[in-house]
């Protein structure tokens, strides 16, 4: 059965959907200040009604296996109908780990590092995205740390039944927040289409969620812009159908040291790489591709990639400095980071999200890249 998608104006059927479950009890996945702040609280207490409700909340922005040991204790204390999530990337992507680990009998830690087979007993999950950027609602991934290194767990148990994607929730994400979010589902659609594992379909996503976040994303942080809201939401949705399918390269795999050991916020350090990436990549050979189907294939597709962003292999570093300063986001590693060490980085590149590249990258072009 595929996943069902509940779009603004669908709240009637997607009360319907719920009420389908007879959910006496549900566990909620919800994030802290955001809950109240976004209106999931009332959202929530009015598509619920009298069901009784357990929360969780108390894990990280970056969630740690210790967070979600605690979450599959507090899950398993109850017997719930459905799970519902309401938040960012990180609340979804919790949720959507209690659902099925909470279920299997191997040791968590085996499950997280792919040492356990993940089998798909599950419980149902309704992923609400209250921000613009992870596409994590429309992914069979999750990620979670162990100490301080990340892990992306993969399972097709691990999507969630439905979705519900609404611009109601974003309206009072800080400009900064909405920024970052946003950044990460560009970049998701950009790696996407130059992914070694990039499709017709996926292609045909990733393109459309390029032009939607391009044409939106500095409305929404510089003027609110409700229309703009409405647009991202769909872009990021789509940038997250994109990458179920490709999963995300070289920018992605850089991207979570900084975040680990200099706090930069998930967005933010992916699009620190795209600049150098997007010309990296286009200068590839058949030498240096890692794609099967050669380096002028993968040239064409980031073609149509420039033509979306009316730039050219010169001018696309300033084009999307450009872009980032418009979005108040800097990507100067001198200024952003006291004390940078590059070598920091370089020595905890993600080697799995590495290999999707669809040019070799060496020790050396990461060096060349953070100088």
């Amino acid at each position: 059965m595929g996943q069902r998608i509940f779009r603004e104006n669908q709240q009637a059927e997607l009360a319907s959907y719920v009420k389908g479950f007879n959910p006496n009890r549900v566990f909620l996945v919800r994030g802290n200040k955001s809950f109240e702040a976004s209106g999931a609280r009332l959202f929530i207490e009015d598509l619920l009604g009298t069901a009784e409700i357990t929360s969780f909340s108390n894990f990280s922005v970056n969630p740690k296996i210790e967070d979600l040991q605690k979450g599959i204790e507090v899950f398993r204390k109850g017997e719930f109908d459905l799970i519902i999530a309401i938040g960012g990337g990180s609340v979804l992507d919790m949720a959507k780990l209690i659902s099925v680990l909470s279920h299997q009998q191997a040791e968590l830690a085996d499950l997280i590092t792919g040492n356990a087979h993940i089998t798909d007993h599950k419980t149902p999950l309704l992923a609400i995205p209250t921000t613009a950027g992870t596409g994590s609602e429309v992914t069979m991934f999750s990620v979670v740390y162990i100490d301080n290194k990340k892990y992306s767990v993969s399972s097709p148990s691990i999507l969630p039944n439905s979705v519900y994607l609404s611009a109601r929730f974003l309206k009072t994400a800080s400009p900064y927040l909405a920024a970052c979010t946003g950044l990460d589902a560009f970049c998701q659609a950009v790696e996407s289409v130059w992914s070694v594992n990039a499709t017709a379909e996926s292609e045909g996503y990733a393109l459309k969620a390029i032009e939607l976040i391009w044409n939106n994303l500095h409305r929404v942080v510089a003027h609110s812009d409700a229309l703009a809201m409405e647009q991202m939401i769909e872009g990021s949705f789509l940038a997250g159908k994109a990458i179920n399918i490709t999963k995300t390269t070289a920018p992605h795999a850089i991207s979570y040291a900084f975040t680990t050991y200099y706090n930069l916020p998930h967005g933010h350090a992916v699009a620190l790489s795209l600049p150098y990436f997007w010309q990296f990549n286009y200068a590839l050979t058949d030498e240096n591709c890692t794609d099967p189907r050669g380096a002028e294939n993968v040239k064409v597709r980031i073609e149509k990639m420039f033509k979306l962003v009316n730039a050219d292999v010169q001018s696309i570093y300033p084009v999307l400095e450009d872009f980032f300063s418009l979005l108040g986001i800097n990507i100067n590693l001198r200024e952003l980071i006291e004390d940078f060490d590059p070598n920091i980085i370089a020595e905890n590149i993600n080697l799995e999200r590495l290999g999707n590249n669809p040019r070799k990258v060496s020790k050396d072009d990461v060096l060349l890249l953070l100088s």
